[in-house]
């Protein structure tokens, strides 16, 4: 299957314009089945004081003009995050949308973000573990600053992920952590991961970009920069069985100590 990243920088201040800015993204990949959107992309992460006046729910204008996208261009969609209210707490919420206008899972980001940021103090984090069975095949969703905590890959792996979708808003300097995370949530899994990072200035923070494309031996398909870009490969899942079965680390886990 195909596969698109599109790395993105948020239109400031302007949340009509960076909508249509991924709607017009989208509708440039149309011939990818696998569209991926970075983390709280319409607003900005660091935008902090817009959170709780900008939060939607699933009929907001952001879900609903991407389940247009995803029927529209005719392929499964991986929105990004954005501040979902749910009564009355607020989530890192992003949604797998299918090509029929179907949300085929829901995901609320696990481990909040509080380094130099407010994220904690403002939203809620989510409890549940999101693998998501899908016609092209079984995919584990995560977010960001969930990079950092293996375990949760190892739960969506032992689910039967064979592919992980990391949307994100990974700022400077920790470049290297964001390289690092990516091939070895890949690798230590032996699963294809493909990762939508944020790009450019939001308030004081900078992105790093570097949105990856990562196959089951913790090889890099494709890369960004730091600008906006959309990149594009294929991947075939079927790798993931091929690869374990070459080299058995996977199997080889000792089930008691996970």
């Amino acid at each position: 299957m195909r596969v698109a990243s599109i790395q993105m920088s948020v239109v400031e201040g302007d949340k009509e314009k960076t909508i249509a800015k991924a709607i017009e993204n989208i509708s440039g990949v149309a011939d990818a089945d696998l569209v991926i959107l970075p983390e709280i992309w319409n607003v900005g992460f660091m935008s902090f004081d817009r959170y709780e006046s900008e939060a939607e729910d699933r009929e907001g204008p952001t879900l609903t003009a991407l389940r247009r996208a995803a029927r529209e261009a005719d392929l499964y969609l991986h929105t990004g995050s954005f501040v979902e209210k749910d009564g009355g707490n607020y989530y890192n919420s992003s949604y797998l949308l299918s090509p029929e206008d179907d949300i085929l899972a829901n995901y609320r980001k696990i481990h909040l973000f509080g380094h130099n940021s407010r994220e904690t103090q403002i939203l809620t984090p989510g409890e549940k573990v999101v693998v998501a069975e899908t016609p092209l095949g079984k995919i584990g969703m995560a977010t960001c600053y969930d990079l950092r905590f293996p375990e949760l890959f190892r739960r969506m792996a032992e689910q039967g992920a064979t592919l992980f979708l990391i949307c994100s808003a990974w700022p400077y300097p920790r470049l290297e952590h964001w390289i690092i995370f990516n091939r070895a949530r890949a690798l230590e899994n032996q699963c294809f991961l493909v990762s939508a990072n944020s790009v450019g200035p939001n308030l004081a923070t900078t992105f790093v970009g570097h949105s990856m494309m990562i196959n089951p031996w913790g090889v890099i398909l494709a890369s960004g920069g730091d600008e906006d870009v959309i990149l594009e490969t294929e991947i075939d899942l079927t790798e993931v069985k091929s690869a374990r079965e070459r080299f058995s680390a996977y199997h080889d886990r000792v089930a008691w100590l996970s």
